[in-house]
């Protein structure tokens, strides 16, 4: 008699949780029902559900959906009726189990309340909603320490998933050169920042060392075009930057997909494949702005200089969103301008994700009214310095959880079913 289904929804959100988290689990957990015995096996259907994430490209969908691995996939703009009206996108077996993967922990618990199903929350910093799930995979004892005493028997600690993450192949760069990864951001108001003031730290670097090359990793939200917008008389920030963009041109039979040369000759070379973390891993040091970067770059040990130059808050009307909209008043403009440099920087002792976790200086920041020329003279002397450089990847290690964790959730998962 054949088994009845279950189902294992895996809700998710952004492209580095789908790559780095979801991924792996998903392959883990075939794995292992593909070893059990024949009438040992789980009879299980495996569903995506992504939800609404500021860093999401839109192309979530189409990047699952190439995998092959789902039998359902709803789209983030569908959440709110898959809640209402789950049987409108399939027929839902009685019995499942929700895992949260990316996002806000609290979509997995109400979609898990909502089709009656166990719900796993995996807990890379904090697990939010200990009372209303029903276990939780923390990546290490920092995450358990804070979940409350009457609820830490729901918790295993398994490690981190993203020290799972395969390198698609080993990539070899020159030894005989130091790589510096640039980060300018991927949204518009990074982007407009950044690319004219990441251009000038390169030019200022390769000035004084013209044995570092820079790579840009580039986010999956740009395309070359947006490197030309940015740089160019359109962007009003560029006005206080000389830096511009010469040439970009395509290479062939290369790791990289795009050269640009700047207009005082300095090259930088871009990467559309995204992640790229096998040739991230090789560079000696990466210069980013702050966000959900920063965790991606930890997750590798890979040595890394925060910016963020605070002296165009007030060019609000760059920004996206509501910003964006109320930054063209300019008295509010002003408004919103002070609050985030007096109150919100202020408040904020840590602004890196890994120093915000660790609750102490691991990578170093650079905030306020910062010149490329001060950070290329910060690059220059860690480049110089390996012990430093080890020193900042050592301890980003250290902050990590163990390896394997995604053997262990998927152990997890495997173990809830059979108890369903």
């Amino acid at each position: 008699m054949k088994k009845k289904s279950i189902a294992v929804v895996i809700v998710s959100n952004g492209p580095g949780e789908l790559t780095t988290w979801v991924s792996p689990v998903v392959d883990e957990l075939n794995k292992l029902n593909n070893s059990l015995c024949d009438d040992q096996k789980i009879n299980f259907t495996l569903r995506l559900v992504l939800v609404p994430c500021p860093n999401a490209t839109g192309k979530e969908f189409k990047v699952a959906n190439s995998w092959n691995k789902f039998e359902l996939i709803t789209k983030s703009k569908s959440l709110w009726k898959l809640l209402i009206k789950p049987r409108s996108f399939a027929n839902w077996p009685k019995k499942g189990v929700v895992i949260f993967l990316g996002g806000d922990q609290f979509w997995s618990i109400l979609l898990a309340k909502r089709l009656g199903y166990r719900s796993i929350t995996y807990a890379e910093w904090i697990a939010r909603w200990p009372q209303w799930t029903n276990e939780i995979a923390a990546m290490n004892i920092k995450v358990k320490d804070l979940i409350p005493k009457r609820y830490k028997y729901k918790c295993q600690i398994i490690g981190d998933l993203m020290a799972d993450i395969k390198l698609k192949s080993e990539i070899s760069l020159n030894n005989n050169k130091h790589y510096v990864a640039l980060l300018p951001g991927s949204k518009k108001a990074k982007l407009s920042v950044g690319i004219p003031f990441f251009l000038e730290i390169a030019d200022h670097v390769a000035k004084e060392n013209q044995n570092i090359t820079f790579i840009i990793p580039m986010a999956p939200t740009t395309d070359e075009k947006e490197y030309l917008f940015f740089q160019s008389v359109k962007n009003p920030i560029t006005k206080y930057y000389s830096s511009k963009i010469k040439t970009i041109k395509n290479i062939k039979n290369s790791y990289f997909d795009y050269v640009i040369e700047t207009s005082k000759n300095t090259k930088i070379y871009l990467i559309k494949k995204h992640p790229c973390y096998e040739i991230l891993k090789d560079c000696d040091l990466a210069i980013t702005t702050v966000g959900a970067n920063t965790a991606e770059l930890a997750a590798i040990s890979l040595p890394m200089l925060v910016v963020l130059p605070t002296q165009h808050l007030n060019m609000m009307n760059a920004w996206d969103g509501i910003f964006g909209v109320i930054g063209k008043i300019s008295f509010i403009n002003r408004l919103l301008t002070f609050m985030v440099k007096y109150i919100y920087f202020k408040k904020n002792k840590f602004f890196a994700w890994p120093n915000i976790k660790a609750k102490k200086m691991i990578v170093p920041e650079r905030i306020g009214n910062i010149s490329p020329k001060k950070i290329a003279k910060e690059v220059l002397h860690l480049i110089k310095r390996r012990d430093q450089l080890k020193s900042i990847s050592d301890n980003l290690h250290k902050e990590r959880g163990e390896n394997g964790a995604s053997r262990k959730l998927a152990s997890m998962i495997v173990n809830t079913i059979k108890n369903l």
